[in-house]
C-alpha cells in the first residue's frame, strides 16, 4: 500500500521562519555551513597548488562521503534515543579542531598528503554528527504543517554557505593568507555551538509516544529499516533517486573546481574563482527564495525525478563547454534544480516517514543522499585523471540521466506507484 502525505493546509511563505527557534536555528545552521565551505575553498586550494593532484581530490570526496553512508544510518537512529543536541555540538568541536590543524601545517609549511587525508577523513566524519541530526532536530522545532518549508529553508542555509564560503574564504586569503584564514574560519561554527548549549529540545523534551523504542545496528539498523518501509514507495522511490544522484555524480566536481577553473583561463585565487565556485550555490539559494515565496513546485514525485534528469543536462552543458560565462549559466541552473529535487526528496521522505521510526528513516535518506557521494569520488575525480574531468563529469551526468528516465518511466507504467504526495 502507497503512503499518503497528510494534507497540509495552504502554502504560507516562508512559514518555518515563524518560529523562534527555527529562526535561531537556520542562522546557526547557515553560519556552519559558511564556515564547512570556508574551509573547503581554503584547503582544496592549499591542496591543489601544493600537489597539484586530481587523484587526492578524489580523495577529499571519497574521504567526506565514506562516513556518511557507514554511519548515517547509526547517527540517525542514535539521535531518536539521545541528545541531539549534543551531537550536533561534538560535530562542531571537531570541524573547529580540523581548521585549526590545517592553519598549524599550513603555516608551519610541513602538510604532507598523509595528514591532508586525515584531515579530510575526520572533516567527513563531523559531518555525520551534524547532518541527521539536524534533520531530526527540525521535527522538534516545528509542526508537521510548516515541514515542508523548515526543510526547504534548511536547504537554503547547506546553499547560503555553499555560496558565501567561497567569497569569504577566498576573501580571508587574500587579506590574511590561508593559515590565518583558516584559523579565523573556526570561529565561525561557535554560534551553532553556542545556541544548542540551552535549546530546549531533544529527547527529554519530546512526549512520550514519539520516541522509537528500536535498537541500533549501524549497518544493519539501515536494512532492517528499508525492510521495515519496502511497502512506502515514495520513501524508497526519492530514497533510490537521490542514493543514484550521489553514486553518480554527488558534489565530485566541487573538488575539482580549480582544475575546471584553471582550463577556463580562471584559475588564480579571486573575484572570476569564486564566481565559478559560488554559481550552483546562487542557483540554489534563488531556487529557495523563489520556491519559497510563491509556492512553486510542490512535493511529488514524477516532478522531482524530471528536476534531476534537467540537473543532468545542466552539469553535463559545464562539463563540455568552453565558455566562461556558459560554465556560470549552467552552474547556476545546476544548483536551482539541485535544491529544488533535492529539498522535494526529503520533504517527501520526512512527511512519510512513520513517527517511531523517523530517525531511522532520515538516516537511511541522509547514507542515500550524501553517503553514495564517495563514489562519485571516483567517478568523476579518479575516472578525471584518466579521461580529464570534463569528459568523466559529461559520462556521470549521462548515466545519471538515463538512470532517472528508467525510473521514471516506471513510474508511468505502473500506476500503484507513487505520483503525488503533494501538499493540498
Amino acid at each position: 500500500m502507497t503512503a499518503a502525505t497528510p494534507a497540509l493546509p495552504k502554502q504560507v511563505s516562508f512559514a518555518a521562519l515563524q518560529h523562534r527557534d527555527f529562526r535561531l536555528f537556520f542562522v546557526g545552521n547557515a553560519t556552519a555551513m559558511l564556515a564547512d565551505n570556508c574551509e573547503h575553498v581554503i584547503s582544496y586550494w592549499v591542496m591543489f597548488q601544493k600537489f597539484h593532484s586530481a587523484q587526492l581530490g578524489g580523495f577529499a570526496v571519497i574521504s567526506h562521503w565514506v562516513p556518511f553512508l557507514l554511519l548515517s544510518g547509526y547517527a540517525g537512529a542514535l539521535a531518536n534515543r539521545i541528545d541531539v543536541r549534543r551531537m550536533i555540538q561534538l560535530g562542531m568541536l571537531l570541524f573547529m579542531a580540523v581548521s585549526i590543524s590545517w592553519g598549524v601545517l599550513i603555516a608551519t609549511g610541513t602538510l604532507k598528503v598523509w595528514q591532508a587525508m586525515l584531515l579530510l577523513t575526520i572533516h567527513g566524519l563531523a559531518g555525520v554528527m551534524w547532518t541527521a541530526p539536524a534533520q531530526l532536530l527540525i521535527h522538534d522545532i516545528v509542526d508537521q504543517a510548516q515541514l515542508p518549508s523548515a526543510v526547504r529553508l534548511g536547504a537554503m542555509t547547506r546553499y547560503l554557505g555553499t555560496l558565501l564560503g567561497p567569497a569569504v574564504g577566498n576573501g580571508l586569503m587574500l587579506l590574511l593568507g590561508p593559515a590565518l584564514a583558516i584559523f579565523i574560519n573556526a570561529l565561525i561554527y561557535l554560534p551553532m555551538l553556542l545556541w544548542l548549549w540551552k535549546a530546549p529540545y531533544g529527547p527529554r523534551y519530546r512526549a512520550p509516544a514519539s520516541a522509537a523504542p528500536a535498537d541500533v545496528h549501524g549497518l544493519g539498523d539501515a536494512i532492517a529499516t528499508l525492510r521495515s518501509i519496502r511497502g512506502n514507495h515514495i520513501i524508497l522511490t526519492m530514497t533510490m533517486m537521490a542514493g543514484a544522484a550521489s553514486f553518480f555524480v554527488g558534489t565530485a566536481y566541487q573538488a575539482q573546481m580549480p582544475n575546471f577553473a584553471t582550463d577556463l583561463g580562471h584559475g588564480n585565487a579571486g573575484l572570476s574563482y569564486a564566481a565559478l565556485a559560488a554559481a550552483d550555490a546562487a542557483g540554489g539559494l534563488c531556487a529557495a527564495l523563489i520556491l519559497e515565496s510563491r509556492g512553486l513546485l510542490l512535493p511529488r514525485v514524477p516532478t522531482a525525478l524530471l528536476l534531476c534528469m534537467f540537473w543532468c543536462v545542466a552539469l553535463a552543458v559545464f562539463a563540455l563547454t568552453h565558455s566562461y560565462a556558459l560554465s556560470l549559466a549552467a552552474l547556476f541552473c545546476a544548483g536551482f534544480l539541485e535544491l529544488s529535487f533535492g529539498a522535494m526528496a526529503q520533504a517527501l521522505v520526512q512527511l512519510n516517514a512513520p513517527a517511531a521510526l523517523r530517525g531511522h528513516v532520515i538516516g537511511v535518506f541522509v547514507m542515500a543522499a550524501l553517503g553514495l557521494r564517495f563514489v562519485s569520488g571516483f567517478t568523476v575525480g579518479v575516472l578525471g585523471a584518466a579521461v580529464g574531468v570534463h569528459a568523466s563529469l559529461a559520462l556521470s551526468a549521462a548515466a545519471l540521466f538515463v538512470l532517472i528516465a528508467l525510473l521514471f518511466i516506471w513510474q508511468a507504467m505502473h500506476p500503484d506507484a507513487p505520483r503525488t504526495a503533494s501538499a493540498r
